[in-house]
């Protein structure tokens, strides 16, 4: 993190031929609130130093003895170690030190910690796992609670008495036509096979993403962090933007055609019934406990099951000892699904998704630049996995690589783990659900994208070289649509003949 801020701030300079304070100055008006710069920065840019010299002059990076010095950019030529040495003795600075040792902000801290670990809405005030704040796991991750005070008021429940009085379900249908004297929840959606759609996935499924002009001083202005706060207080994931529960027009690289959106125009009823349980470097087996569906009370859903990289990916130096084994994927999976036949209510689906091959990353990225590279040509994104691998925080050391044979076997390995959840769907049966397997489309969606002429490193999240973008998550969205429609129509449910009137008596209502 030093690193990447660090190289922003040098760029800058460069790029407007200010001084460094004057490029410091300017980040810091660029950010909102109070998300300031540390003026110790300063000790090393002045002298030229890169980012690697100043990080860890700042001593924010070590090297551990035996370990390699991790290091982004080319050693200066000058030593450097004593080069900023009196700078850093003329300061108080050893380090940042927790903002959570701080008393006021222990509480807060603890709760925030809670929420992330638990996959809860941090305002949640009648404890119903659904929200009216957006972020901290709020509506951005599950449909809008329309009524925080009542338990038995949440998306996705089949509706109390035909929501006569009021909306017990959020869909915002509810009252009486007064032509007839019949609920407008029972005329338009009695018998409509109404279901939300619920990701339980990782990273990828939590849609993570750096904006990369965060780091292109080219492309850079206040307005490129309008959204700071709101992506720090989302784990850096758009889930709003999702393949699979996004329901807003996108704003970070391509345009937004979840799942959601699909069953939503398929039936207005389904309105709002959403949830994207999803944590960066999650495996699944360990997010179902934060599932919100009553068995007895609530619809049937669609769940897509996509844990896609995380159990081959990790940035360990012996990355294939710590990959999943299929034997333990199995146990994982059926541990996972076992619970979730405890909950769903009848008639729900599940899909399982295989793994991506993630040779798809080096093959078109490798020899490319990252965006901090772009000003002076002299980071690729070869350099960026190197720089990643050597502090052990790569998002996956077996396909981040340039050893080719060690992408084959985490490939390899991927595959095994693929054929696991295929057999499954084959052969495993549940009593709340049907099971359906699919592969991951990354090989579909990238024909898909050369035919609308673009190229295939466009479908990879620029600054992080990892996660799928907007665009492969729009284009993924139409060919798992294209796939139910054709092999499971069951899934989908029918479509509701009286959307129209849905939405013109919404509309009366003043609804959005």
């Amino acid at each position: 993190g030093c690193v990447l801020v660090v190289s922003v701030i040098e760029q800058l300079a460069q790029w407007h031929n200010s001084t460094v304070k004057a490029a410091v100055e300017r980040l810091c008006n660029y950010m909102p609130g109070k998300y300031h710069i540390i003026r110790h920065m300063l000790c090393c840019i002045d002298r030229e130093m890169n980012a690697d010299v100043v990080c860890h002059s700042l001593k924010l990076c070590k090297q551990d003895p035996g370990q390699p010095l991790c290091h982004l950019y080319p050693p200066p030529k000058v030593s450097w170690l004593a080069t900023c040495f009196n700078a850093t003795q003329h300061g108080s600075f050893t380090g940042f030190s927790s903002v959570c040792a701080f008393p006021p902000l222990a509480n807060l801290c603890e709760k925030i910690k809670y929420v992330i670990r638990n996959k809860l809405p941090f305002e949640d005030f009648d404890g119903d796992k659904f929200s009216t704040f957006p972020t901290l796991r709020g509506y951005h991750w599950r449909g809008r609670d329309c009524n925080d005070k009542n338990t038995t008021v949440y998306p996705g429940r089949r509706p109390d008495n035909w929501d006569v009085n009021s909306d017990s379900n959020c869909n915002g249908i509810w009252g009486v036509d007064p032509k007839d004297g019949i609920p407008y929840e029972e005329k338009f959606c009695k018998g409509a096979d109404s279901q939300g759609v619920i990701l339980l996935g990782d990273s990828a499924g939590a849609h993570f993403h750096i904006p990369p002009e965060w780091m292109t001083v080219t492309q850079m202005s206040a307005k490129s962090f309008a959204n700071l706060p709101m992506a720090f207080t989302d784990e850096l994931d758009w889930p709003q933007f999702s393949e699979i529960t996004g329901f807003l027009n996108s704003t970070i690289g391509g345009w937004t055609d979840s799942l959601y959106l699909r069953l939503r125009r398929r039936n207005r009823c389904n309105h709002r019934d959403l949830q994207n349980i999803s944590q960066n470097g999650m495996l699944t087996v360990y997010l179902c406990s934060s599932l919100a569906r009553n068995q007895l009370l609530d619809n049937p859903a669609i769940v897509i099951y996509a844990t896609i990289g995380n159990d081959v990916c990790n940035g360990n130096r012996d990355t294939l000892a710590h990959m999943t084994t299929p034997k333990e994927m199995l146990s994982n999976v059926m541990q996972a699904l076992r619970y979730l036949d405890s909950r769903l209510p009848n008639g729900s689906h599940v899909i399982l998704t295989g793994l991506v091959d993630g040779r798809f990353l080096w093959d078109n990225l490798h020899d490319r630049y990252h965006p901090l590279g772009q000003l002076n040509k002299d980071v690729t994104y070869s350099q960026l996995y190197s720089f990643l691998d050597c502090l052990q925080v790569s998002p996956c050391s077996g396909w981040l690589t340039p050893n080719e044979t060690l992408r084959n076997l985490t490939s390899e390995r991927a595959l095994q783990l693929s054929n696991v959840l295929k057999e499954i769907a084959r052969s495993e049966k549940f009593a709340n659900f049907d099971i359906f397997y699919m592969d991951f489309p990354l090989r579909q969606t990238a024909e898909e994208w050369r035919k609308m002429g673009g190229e295939p490193w466009q479908l990879i999240e620029p600054v992080d070289g990892f996660h799928p973008s907007q665009i492969a998550a729009a284009l993924g969205t139409s060919i798992t649509w294209q796939k139910a429609l054709r092999e499971w129509p069951q899934v989908l449910g029918k479509e509701n003949p009286f959307n129209d009137q849905i939405e013109a008596i919404f509309k009366d209502q003043g609804g959005h």
